[in-house]
């Protein structure tokens, strides 16, 4: 995998998995619909996303970084 596509699923991801901060908002909603249930459970999922997919993004940019100094004759 690239580091291109490192950085931009982990920023996507992060993003998506950020969803755990509308909580309230979901609640709302879903509870309007009869699906308040499911946030019981939706903090157990999206909180280890949100720090796989940062992962993901830092390792990209890592990569990236590293990358860049071996081309220009960096130590």
């Amino acid at each position: 995998m690239n580091n291109r596509s490192l950085i931009t699923t982990g920023v996507v991801g992060a993003a998506v998995a950020a969803v755990c901060c509308f909580t309230p908002i979901l609640a709302i909603v879903l509870g309007a619909v009869g699906l308040t249930a499911w946030l019981a459970k939706a903090d157990y999922v999206l909180i280890p996303a949100i720090i796989l997919f940062l992962g993901l993004a830092g390792l990209g940019l890592f990569r990236k970084r590293l990358r860049a100094r071996q081309q220009y004759g960096g130590v």
